[in-house]
């Protein structure tokens, strides 16, 4: 393998979401390989931290900022005209925002469970999981194809996008099972969902030169509850959860010419979870 494969200088790449947990480590995995990046998210606030966290951390980061609600249409629009007057080609896009409710911390709504699943929590997921990664695919993918220069989306999946929640996972004791916390179904249905645009993508627009991928990532490490993480280890062959810097090097390689005939495939990194 030539390392030179992995090379991103001179490219650039637009990830949405990114002052998650997730999307400011994808960026530093292309940072590092020498792309410039755009930071986009929905809150200001965030994104001011993300981009000192990757610019304290990361030498010579090349990085452009912009406030964007993917499941807006106009506002997606609008950004792609701001970078085009900068003259800004997007050659990687990386679909990763998402709303994630975190069952295991208590922070979801009590009425998680599909009886009582609120219809407005269903759309205001799938705007964020799904619409907005078809919106900035039509937008962003569309302008990769038109001037026929190519380019790579990625779509950031789940280990749930071939496997179910298990449920037990979040199970307290002394709620009766009706009372039980689960997580909530848009979760499945927005990662499942996003694998079938990969696909989709992937042979639309490959006679431009656009290729298309997913990464599904099993569980992060981030201080969880202990029960939690002991519970979600046992499913896992490996036998603990991710750190955050362990998809790194398959971000590098999902977005340069590492994977060059990669198209249309949905790569698992979940230590074995799904095949167990």
């Amino acid at each position: 393998m030539r390392l030179n494969n992995f090379n991103l200088n001179g490219k650039t790449a637009l990830i949405t979401g990114s002052a998650g947990l997730l999307g400011i480590e994808h960026a530093a995995a292309l940072i590092e390989c020498g792309a410039q990046v755009v930071l986009t998210d929905i809150s200001g606030a965030a994104l001011e931290l993300a981009q000192s966290s990757l610019e304290d951390d990361l030498t010579g980061a090349k990085i452009i900022a912009k406030v964007m609600d993917v499941s807006n249409q106009k506002n997606v629009m609008e950004t792609w005209a701001s970078l085009q007057a900068q003259r800004v080609r997007i050659d990687i896009l990386v679909n990763n925002a998402a709303i994630d409710p975190k069952v295991e911390r208590g922070g979801i709504l009590e009425n998680s469970r599909l009886e009582n699943f609120p219809l407005d929590q269903w759309e205001k997921q799938i705007a964020v999981g799904l619409t907005g990664a078809f919106l900035c695919s039509q937008v962003f993918g569309a302008a990769m194809a038109k001037d026929n220069k190519g380019g790579v989306i990625l779509n950031i999946a789940s280990d749930l996008s071939v496997c179910s929640p298990d449920q037990r996972l979040y199970n307290k004791e002394g709620l009766t099972p009706n009372l039980q916390r689960v997580k909530p179904v848009t979760y499945s249905v927005i990662k499942t969902g996003l694998i079938g645009l990969t696909r989709y993508l992937a042979t639309y627009w490959a006679d431009k030169g656009v290729r298309c991928n997913a990464l599904s990532p099993g569980g992060v490490f981030t201080n969880q509850d202990d029960e939690f993480v002991r519970r979600l280890s046992s499913l896992i062959p490996l036998g603990r959860m991710a750190s955050r810097g362990e998809y790194r090097s398959a971000m590098q390689f999902l977005c340069s010419d590492a994977s060059s005939y990669l198209n249309g495939q949905n790569i698992v990194m979940d230590g074995g979870r799904s095949v167990w």
